[in-house]
């Protein structure tokens, strides 16, 4: 009987350290893909980005506490044609944003939370503004939206 048990017991041992294995490999591998996504962005100042397929520039975040902020229209010598989701949520010391012509898309949420935000400058370019992209804004006082803008959500 004590032998039963004790293979019985070395066999929840087991089990217990082979779950504990896989379940730490896991994490480990969740961490390696999250690493990598950050590497695969850059930075171009204070912005960061991502070159699209067709070898344009999407702003995809900001680094700095700047309060008015005029975008680069271009990048590296790519053009900035979009800036993406969530780029500058919570920048809530922006108070003026400029966007250059040539960006064609604002994405969801890219200005949420910018409380301090009072005035932005679209170009005639941007044809797409994605949902709630100004969501939180409860600063902004002079926004004009050009009649080249077909859709407002992604």
């Amino acid at each position: 009987m004590s032998k039963m048990r004790l293979k019985k017991g070395l066999a929840l041992l087991l089990s217990a350290l082979m779950a504990f294995s896989v379940c730490s490999a896991a994490v480990v591998s969740a961490g390696a893909v999250e690493s990598t996504a950050v590497i695969s962005g850059d930075t171009y100042w204070d912005y960061k980005y991502t070159v699209l397929d067709d070898s344009t520039v999407e702003i995809t975040g900001y680094n700095d506490s700047d309060t008015e902020i005029v975008i680069p229209s271009e990048i590296e010598g790519k053009s900035v044609t979009s800036i993406g989701a969530w780029a500058f949520n919570g920048c809530t010391g922006l108070t003026s944003i400029t966007i250059p012509d040539g960006v064609t898309s604002i994405g969801g949420y890219a200005f949420s939370g910018c409380t301090g935000l009072t005035s932005v400058t679209i170009p005639d370019s941007v044809t797409s503004i994605g949902d709630s992209a100004f969501y939180g804004c409860t600063g902004l006082t002079s926004i004009t939206i050009p009649d080249s803008v077909t859709s407002t959500c992604n």
